[in-house]
């Protein structure tokens, strides 16, 4: 049995029963024909993922295992805020007539600064670090740059990654301002798992915790009847994660350098609204 899925139907069994509505409350968010797209929250949502006992992919509904790691490989390796930089549409009705999504995600990532060692944007510095450095506590990125929010098309949901070296084993946090239950919640748990076990190969190290720290997790009112769906679900056995052992350069992975062994997820015909 997943245990991303259990950590899942959990989150939003306790959403859905002892959540706080916004209905009285104007949102910024709107549905495709105009109308304000509520939400039911819950505040604070703290999961621990131990990447060495199974990889937290969902099987009560299909996660776009490659898809995910396109969008990862876009934002963390091109460092790039242009969707035709990107194999996949999720970010379309975000860009602008040219492609680009602001001074956002990848462009924060890319951007060059000075330490006393030199000057590294901060995934350079991370990787530095990991190597380098492996008993600091300032091992981090942060995307939510207050100077540029004006030129984002929209501000990053997950923000921040922290990277901590215990022993052999590298653990991570991922802080998220804001989550969407049905439309990224596994996405992102994917994602940034994956991203733990990029960083760990490329520095010696095993992959360990992932923990993710999310501040306003929440349901949209048009997702509630298929998130009830779900909690119908018994889930499936996690699928095995392989990564091409052969690749010590986080700039030589690709898409296909990561699989899954008996991925057998329940199907889902589901198309799944998305407020703007």
């Amino acid at each position: 049995m997943s245990y991303a899925d259990e950590v899942f139907q959990q989150n939003c069994r306790e959403i859905l029963h002892s959540g706080v509505w916004d209905t009285d409350l104007a949102v910024r968010p709107r549905w495709e024909d105009g109308t304000p797209a509520h939400t039911v929250k819950k505040f604070g949502i703290v999961n621990r993922y131990d990447l060495q006992k199974e990889f937290p992919i969902l099987t009560i509904r299909r996660t776009y295992f490659k898809t995910c790691i396109d969008e990862l490989l876009w934002i963390w390796q091109k460092k790039s805020n242009n969707i035709h930089d990107l194999r996949g549409h999720i970010w379309d009705q975000w860009a602008d007539e040219n492609g680009s999504i602001g001074k956002a995600y990848g462009y924060q990532l890319g951007l060059k600064h000075q330490y006393p060692e030199g000057e590294f944007d901060q995934v350079d510095r991370v990787i530095y670090d990991l190597r380098h450095n492996p008993a600091s506590r300032r091992i981090m990125t942060n995307l939510y740059n207050f100077d540029d929010l004006h030129d984002m098309a929209l501000y990053p949901c997950a923000y921040s990654m922290t990277f901590n070296v215990s022993g052999h084993t590298l653990n991570a946090i991922l802080n998220q301002r804001s989550q969407d239950m049905l439309a990224a919640n596994n996405w992102n748990v994917v994602q940034y798992a994956v991203l733990v076990h990029m960083m760990a190969q490329i520095s010696g190290l095993q992959a360990g915790e992932l923990i993710h720290v999310i501040a306003d997790a929440h349901i949209y009112d048009r997702h509630i009847p298929i998130i009830e769906g779900l909690l119908q679900k018994t889930p499936r056995s996690a699928p095995l994660f392989h990564i091409d052992p052969s690749v010590t350069d986080f700039y030589q992975f690709t898409r296909d350098s990561f699989s899954l062994e008996g991925y057998d997820p329940y199907p889902f015909e589901e198309k799944i609204p998305v407020a703007v």
